[in-house]
């Protein structure tokens, strides 16, 4: 049921990486230059109370040396490359090795 939750949550990870990347060229084509968007703005443009009531948690909840990375080193990353590396992270939580004796072994 785990292994389930994480392929899921890898899932979800590229989903949301594929949609950022292609938001990413089309505005890279529209403005005839190379366009990133940062983690930060893309989640203060989809919802920013979200953003802030995280950046507060993390401010009130944390010791400074955990908090004040996220935001100076998270946040402006694009988008797409943060969402890969987590879509990776939790397929590799949740991958199942084969059984080397094959399928069908008794």
């Amino acid at each position: 049921m785990i292994r389930f939750v994480f392929r899921l949550l890898s899932l979800w990870s590229l989903v949301v990486a594929v949609a950022a990347a292609v938001m990413d060229s089309i505005e890279t084509v529209a403005a005839s230059g190379l366009v990133m968007t940062s983690l930060g703005s893309a989640w203060a443009e989809i919802s920013p109370s979200s953003l802030f009531a995280a950046e507060e948690l993390l401010r009130d909840k944390l010791p400074p040396f955990l908090s004040v990375p996220f935001r100076e080193w998270l946040l402006p990353q694009p988008a797409f490359g943060v969402f890969l590396i987590l879509a990776l992270l939790f397929w590799m939580i949740g991958y199942r090795k084969p059984n080397p004796a094959g399928r069908f072994a008794a």
